[in-house]
């Protein structure tokens, strides 16, 4: 209940308008992986994706942000149900792969971000996580989804958002093909993202 509503204030604050242009809003298993330029990312694509779909996703976020002071710790675990990773002091002990391998054996999909930090800009070039989390799990879809003008509503260094109409684009799945190299894979990967992007 909490999180629907969560969801129900995100859609009313964003306008937020969901495009499945690419696939069906099917409840399967998936990695939904997007573009990123604002600490609202996650929270906007996991209320624009449908009720069912959302219920079995969870995002995954920086543990330093999302774990400091009670509010946003209640949020990442009670609401969001957020795979929180280290993203600073990464060793062989806290290797962020593995938190996500635990969900997706659980039967959840993920959100994640390929590109790792915040732009303002044009997307950057994407880490190489996605790709160690696609060998990982040979024949998973990855979906690629624009979030267009976020950036907008809670630009970086704001406290209060501002209300302004946002799309979430979802488009064609993809897998890692057999023999792929890695920088192959991050490459379509990315462009398959950037063609989502509105027309300049």
């Amino acid at each position: 209940m909490i999180g629907h509503c969560a969801a129900s204030a995100v859609r009313l604050l964003t306008g937020a308008k969901s495009r499945w242009i690419g696939c069906e809003p099917v409840d399967k298993q998936r990695v939904f992986f997007a573009n990123h330029t604002s600490n609202l990312d996650f929270v906007m694509l996991w209320a624009a994706l449908p009720a069912i779909v959302r219920a079995k996703t969870r995002p995954v976020a920086a543990h330093d942000y999302w774990t400091k002071g009670p509010v946003r710790l209640l949020l990442a675990g009670k609401v969001f149900r957020a795979v929180l990773i280290e993203r600073k002091r990464v060793t062989r002990s806290n290797n962020p792969l593995e938190p996500m391998l635990s969900a997706l054996e659980e039967g959840c999909s993920l959100i994640i971000f390929p590109e790792g930090g915040r732009t303002d800009g044009r997307p950057g070039e994407f880490k190489s996580g996605i790709y160690h989390l696609a060998r990982a799990r040979s024949g998973l879809e990855f979906v690629p989804v624009f979030i267009e003008n976020l950036n907008r509503v809670l630009p970086k260094g704001e406290v209060l958002p501002i209300p302004i109409l946002c799309s979430v684009r979802f488009g064609a799945p993809l897998s890692l093909q057999e023999g792929e190299e890695k920088s192959a894979f991050l490459e379509r990967a990315r462009l398959g993202m950037l063609q989502l992007a509105p027309l300049a």
